[in-house]
């Protein structure tokens, strides 16, 4: 029987604030992290060298800064006295025991009150001493971003808020007696200072998001490496074991032999750890490859790498078809490039794993070639495929298809030992009919 009309719009209506609720709720929970969970960082980006830097510069900064506007381009209001006391704080920035250990809840809370003393509080004090002008706004909107730059977002916005309240009392006490400024003026000052706030809280916002994201990375990459090294440290247990064993019946008929294929697996197992330790050490210096250069042949470098890839199987061995059309020599790091050869192969038997079927010969094809005068590597797998929306992607550092077993490193590596031949590398792929990554080089003469 269908429902009344009556029935499905009360149901309608019951369904849409539970929407809106779940919603609100999701909003809430991100509010709550936000401002309340997430921990504060009164210095952001604390070194020993950026915590005397800005006690240097307010040394120094502010008899310059009062000479500026006294001396050289007169403002209505300068004071001498006060410029050297907020100068003078400083030193306790350069202090050894504030800028060495900058992370400390002590350094924490003495950089919170210079910078804040230095900045908003004296800032907006001299903006209402000097009646505003252009020279003071000015230096207003530097200051408020400046301020949400070197500290917590959520330290600058209510440190902004206290110091306007407490300069104007003060203004109100001791100032001098400032040039009016018209309505029109007031509100003018107003709107950009608080453009510049809220650029300040969203960049701040978003910094503090892509801090925290990439700390969450950094620990998964550990993870990941953690996971990966206990793999074959618990499979060379079992292969000693092993040998000991077989150690005792070395003399049997096949003993010898047996004791022999036990090596080589132990063998190819440490093979498996180092490749593990060279690419998180090559991961921990992306940014910094090293500059080398040499002739590298490419057909060379392929069979290398092929016969010496730490394989889990022979059926993981034999799927792979090396097919050489034609060398060619080019230039880059030998080492580095084995790396990107080895994490392509790597990916291809990910993805070969993951499908349902046992790999055959040619699952994992790799041809060496040259076409239009370009060196050409095609490393070819029949795995799951990538997904159209997320092949212009998984170039970019951290980003992963798999996050539970990927750091997403390997493939901006990849790119940047590319790029840095002066070749490029891209991908083909259809989802459930394999990927293709092409490299492509420029040849030696």
């Amino acid at each position: 029987m269908s429902s009344s009309p009556i029935t499905a719009d009360a149901s309608s209506r019951s369904k849409i604030p539970a929407s809106r609720g779940s919603s609100w709720n999701r909003t809430l929970r991100w509010l709550k992290e936000e401002i309340i969970t997430a921990p504060l960082l009164p210095v952001l980006h604390p070194t020993p060298l950026r915590v005397k830097g800005l006690g240097l510069f307010t040394l120094v900064g502010h008899p310059l800064f009062w000479f500026v506007w006294a001396v050289w381009l007169p403002q209505p209001y300068e004071n001498l006295g006060l410029r050297l006391f907020t100068g003078s704080l400083g030193l306790l920035l350069i202090y050894s025991r504030i800028s060495g250990e900058p992370s400390s809840r002590l350094a924490g809370q003495v950089f919170t009150g210079v910078i804040w003393f230095e900045l908003p509080f004296l800032f907006s004090y001299m903006y209402l001493c000097n009646g505003g002008g252009s020279a003071w706004l000015s230096s207003m909107a530097a200051m408020i971003l400046i301020y949400y730059f070197v500290t917590d977002w959520r330290i600058a916005t209510v440190g902004l808020a206290v110091a306007a309240l407490l300069a104007h009392g003060a203004f109100v006490l001791w100032g001098p007696i400032a040039p009016p400024m018209s309505v029109t003026a007031q509100l003018t000052d107003m709107m950009v200072l608080a453009f510049c706030v809220s650029m300040g809280i969203l960049l701040g916002l978003s910094s503090a998001n892509l801090r925290r994201e990439q700390l969450t990375h950094t620990l998964t990459t550990m993870g990941i490496m953690a996971h990966e090294l206990r793999t074959p440290l618990a499979t060379m247990s079992l292969i000693g074991d092993a040998v000991r064993n077989e150690s005792q019946s070395v003399h049997e008929p096949g003993g010898q032999q047996r004791l022999e294929q036990l090596v080589i697996r132990l063998h190819s197992m440490v093979r498996s750890m180092n490749q593990h330790i060279d690419t998180q050490i090559v991961n921990a210096g992306l940014q910094r490859l090293p500059t080398h250069r040499e002739n590298v042949t490419a057909s060379a470098l392929l069979r290398n790498v092929v016969k010496d890839y730490p394989y889990r199987n022979s059926k993981e061995k034999d799927s792979v078809e090396l097919v050489l059309r034609k060398d060619f020599v080019f230039q880059s790091s030998y080492r580095l490039f084995a790396q990107v050869i080895n994490n392509l192969m790597k990916n291809a038997f990910h993805t070969l794993a993951a499908s349902s079927s046992a790999p055959h010969p040619g699952d994992l094809r790799i041809d060496v070639g040259v076409l239009g005068g370009w060196g050409r590597i095609v490393i070819t797998d029949q795995g799951a495929g990538i997904a159209h929306e997320l092949q212009a992607q998984i170039f970019e550092p951290f980003f992963s298809t798999d996050r539970g077993t990927g750091h997403g490193l390997g493939l901006a590596f990849c790119r940047q030992v590319v790029h840095s031949a002066h070749g490029t590398i891209r991908v083909k792929s259809e989802p459930g009919r394999g990927a293709m990554f092409i490299i492509e080089l420029p040849i030696l003469a």
